[in-house]
């Protein structure tokens, strides 16, 4: 079953991507390419104007002509001019007639003559003279796509020669015709084709009276498609000739049509394969379990009472599956029997440490409360209430879950509230340095392990040794191991005496000595106690080692490295 819903998601995930998707982004891609096809169709015919308006620009009279001077229409030298300018535009536009009529005005904007003579024409070009100068293509290329205060649209040039001199201007009326043309002959959407300032050039279908033009979003890109708010898909283009932008625009339905075609039907042929397979599966795993059940309930009647018990073995199917069904049951049995005995084993060691952890409290708290009876007799309410706190404080770490591990840090926070104790009595004369860092959170041990060492510092090695006393202790974490050293300037120890600790610590067989013989004084068993419960957690894991300073400088160093690991016990 489970590798058959994997086979069925992969399945889903095949089509998806290599079908669903590619055929969305396929549908995509059309729509962009329509929406250049109608940009380039408007924009060959924008081309066909510009060639016409050259052949007439070629022809030298068109400047002799306009140069002539200003003649009113009504004179016959106006009437001369107008009918030749209107033989030149005959000669140029040939037989085929693709637009609604050609003009041509002087350098003031009056019109000069027309091909056609249409009533809408505007009689003067005035207005479109005073926006020229902002129209990119004009300033680039000459020519410019005028719209009139009617909504014709005009294709302007300059009439001008080689070297520049304009002589008046050529205006070709665009017919809306064609323009609508373009933007024909897409089935199932809806073409707009709309100017720099979003006013509709053409349309298709071509719109009804009070029919209004979507918004379309301003794009930066010249060309792309988004989802518009209505739910409609819009693909656009905007033509770098004319500057002009074709939206096409196609309900999300008929775009993701073809694509919710193919998501259906994979739909219900993996509904149809998941229904017929779980059928399959009821009746061939009937057919294969039943001999099998009953050759497993055999199995589990089998027990000491019951050895000679005969598996009926009367089968068509395989029963290898469930025998080694079985054998896993036995070595889940075996397995619980296992961690019984690894749970109790713990729980010996946990009892063990526990013991030995008793009897370093004890003596804490004997000698700091022997403190702090000092500073009371002497008068000192400030320094009792500060020792109390830090006593208390100490109190609360002591007997706070104490059979559970502690992090390097807490323990480190409790040697300072010890010190601060012991530093109410000695002032000045001790001074102690203890290492900090955010490191020591992943550091476990057990309690009171750095106490009893710095405590064993000032019981035993300062006696004989001038002020000031000073008490360090560095941590160092590298490559999976830390290190903790106590160091001290006192006497070290004496001669034979770090062999006999050392010796203790081999022999006391992780804590049976210290047990059998109830010692807690911390100048002689209190170090193998302290020892022995960090190797009852870090099991052969666990070095430890004291020596003197050598040369000029005095005192003992104590050294504890253990793993980073955590596989205690």
């Amino acid at each position: 079953m489970l590798l058959l819903l994997i086979v069925l998601g992969c399945f889903l995930v095949y089509v998806n991507y290599m079908v669903i998707q590619p055929l969305k982004d396929k549908t995509e891609n059309e729509m962009k390419l329509a929406a250049v096809k109608v940009s380039d169709q408007l924009n060959l015919y924008i081309y066909n104007q510009n060639q016409l308006s050259q052949r007439i620009l070629s022809n030298k009279e068109v400047f002799t002509l306009l140069s002539e001077g200003d003649y009113s229409q009504l004179t016959l030298e106006g009437l001369t001019r107008s009918r030749r300018l209107k033989d030149i535009m005959f000669q140029a536009l040939g037989p085929s007639l693709n637009i609604e009529d050609m003009i041509i005005y002087d350098l003031k904007g009056a019109g000069v003559a027309s091909y056609i003579g249409t009533a809408g024409n505007p009689a003067s070009l005035r207005p479109f003279l005073e926006i020229s100068g902002k129209l990119a293509t004009w300033n680039a290329s000459g020519y410019a796509l005028y719209r009139h205060p009617g909504n014709a649209i005009s294709f302007v040039r300059a009439i001008m020669n080689q070297n520049g001199q304009v002589f008046g201007y050529l205006a070709v009326q665009l017919d809306q015709r064609y323009l609508n043309r373009a933007a024909a002959g897409l089935a199932g959407g809806k073409v707009y084709i709309m100017d720099q300032e979003q006013r509709l050039v053409s349309s298709s279908p071509v719109l009804q009276e009070g029919e209004k033009v979507p918004e379309f979003t301003a794009s930066a890109p010249s060309n792309g498609i988004y989802l518009s708010s209505s739910q409609n898909y819009v693909a656009y283009h905007r033509s770098a000739e004319t500057g002009w932008t074709t939206y096409v625009v196609n309900p999300r339905n008929v775009v993701l049509g073809p694509v919710n075609s193919v998501k259906y039907i994979s739909i219900l042929l993996i509904t149809a394969l998941i229904l017929f397979s779980f059928i399959f599966i009821y009746f061939s795993t009937k057919n294969l379990l039943l001999p099998i059940r009953k050759l497993r309930s055999q199995i589990l009647r089998v027990n000491y009472s019951n050895l000679n018990v005969r598996a009926d073995t009367r089968t068509h199917n395989n029963e290898l599956i469930q025998l080694n069904g079985a054998f896993q049951e036995l070595l889940e049995r075996l397995q619980e029997s296992i961690e019984r005995e690894k749970l109790a084993l713990h729980e010996e060691v946990k009892s063990r440490n526990s013991a030995l952890q008793a009897q370093i409290a004890p003596h804490f708290i004997h000698n700091v409360l022997y403190l702090i009876s000092i500073a009371a007799q002497e008068g000192k309410n400030g320094v009792v209430s500060d020792m109390c706190k830090h006593l208390s404080d100490s109190l609360r770490y002591i007997v706070s879950s104490p059979y559970q591990h502690v992090t390097l840090t807490e323990e480190l926070k409790h040697t300072r509230h010890y010190l601060s104790l012991i530093q109410q009595n000695f002032e000045d004369d001790l001074e102690w340095e203890i290492d900090e860092d955010g490191v020591y959170d992943r550091i476990e041990l057990p309690r009171l392990v750095i106490q009893p060492f710095v405590e064993n510092c000032i019981e035993h090695a300062f006696r004989n040794t001038d002020p000031p006393w000073k008490i360090q202790v560095r941590v160092k974490v590298y490559n999976g191991l830390w290190a903790i050293e106590i160091r001290d300037n006192g006497e070290g120890f004496e001669p034979g005496r770090i062999k006999e600790i050392l010796d203790k610590i081999d022999g006391s067989d992780s804590g049976v000595y210290e047990l059998q013989h109830h010692t807690s004084g911390i100048g002689n068993m209190g170090i193998v106690n302290t020892v022995n419960r960090l190797k009852l957690m870090y099991t052969n894991r666990l070095f430890f080692n004291i020596y003197n300073h050598s040369g000029e400088g005095q005192g003992a160093t104590v050294q504890i490295i253990a793993s980073m690991s955590k596989d205690f016990y």
